[in-house]
């Protein structure tokens, strides 16, 4: 008799490029929290596998190597939509390969959908940590923490529109790794769209809000390491990069508009 599989609480996906210095970190914070069942997929988007080694040396059962048979030179759509399918957790979590899970924060997750079982999404709070400059750090926790002050006053509009058109227009509410969506959401969106090469996860959070709702939750949920400069908050970003982020929201409306009716999006 084959015996059935245990249910995994969280499934958490890694995507990866080039990263075996800081992945061990993030992949710890993973491990040790407790009170909840996990399961990690390590997407490496690398061609030469640089992250094998960092996951055979964890020596986890709960962790899964995938190498992208076609590495994507820097599609994280792509990367996550091969790996969330193979997941079996109730909710999943996609987490960059620098930042950092704080403690006991699954638990927390598990707890809020529980007491909300009709939403898609919980986050909350963005800790931004890293070896920038003190005054970029001291600009990123500003920008963070008015983003945390705008999530509350969403969350006070109800479970959707006001985390809608905050996330249609106005700066991100959150970064990818912030949030934990709930499985049912991610397949009712059909995942990431991998048209995006930027903006692609305040697309698909947008989505997720919009069909199946969000819950912000005023606790630190993710440790979010800061570079320099920083992606989001270059002073002087490149002219194709400016011309991606403009881009990504441009297609951002349309999908809206295409989707739900240019009465709702005006």
């Amino acid at each position: 008799m084959i015996e059935a599989a245990l249910p995994v609480d969280i499934s958490v996906v890694i995507p990866t490029f080039q990263r075996p210095t800081l992945l061990p970190l993030t992949l710890s914070s993973v491990l040790r929290q407790e009170g909840v069942s996990i399961e990690v997929f390590v997407v490496d988007d690398c061609p030469d596998g640089s992250a094998e080694p960092v996951v055979t040396a964890c020596g986890d059962a709960r962790v899964s190597y995938l190498r992208n048979p076609r590495p994507t030179g820097g599609n994280p759509a792509v990367v996550r939509n091969l790996a969330w399918p193979r997941t079996r957790g109730r909710y999943l979590h996609f987490l960059d390969d620098d930042d950092v899970v704080p403690t006991d924060h699954y638990a927390a997750v598990a707890a809020t959908f529980a007491a909300h079982p009709r939403v898609g999404l919980v986050f909350g709070r963005i800790e931004p940590f890293g070896t920038c400059p003190p005054a970029q750090l001291a600009h990123e926790r500003r920008f963070f923490a008015a983003a945390g002050t705008d999530g509350r006053r969403c969350g006070r509009l109800g479970e959707r529109l006001g985390f809608v058109a905050r996330t249609l227009f106005g700066p991100p509410l959150l970064v990818t790794s912030a949030g934990v969506v709930r499985r049912e959401a991610v397949a009712r969106v059909g995942g990431f769209d991998p048209r995006l090469g930027l903006g692609e996860d305040i697309d698909f959070f947008c989505r997720v809000m919009r069909t199946a709702g969000a819950c912000f939750v005023d606790r630190v949920t993710l440790h979010y390491r800061i570079g320099s400069p920083s992606l989001m908050h270059d002073p002087d970003p490149p002219p194709e990069r400016l011309a991606a982020e403009n881009d990504g929201r441009t297609q951002l409306w349309a999908n809206y508009r295409q989707r739900y009716g240019a009465a709702e999006f005006l």
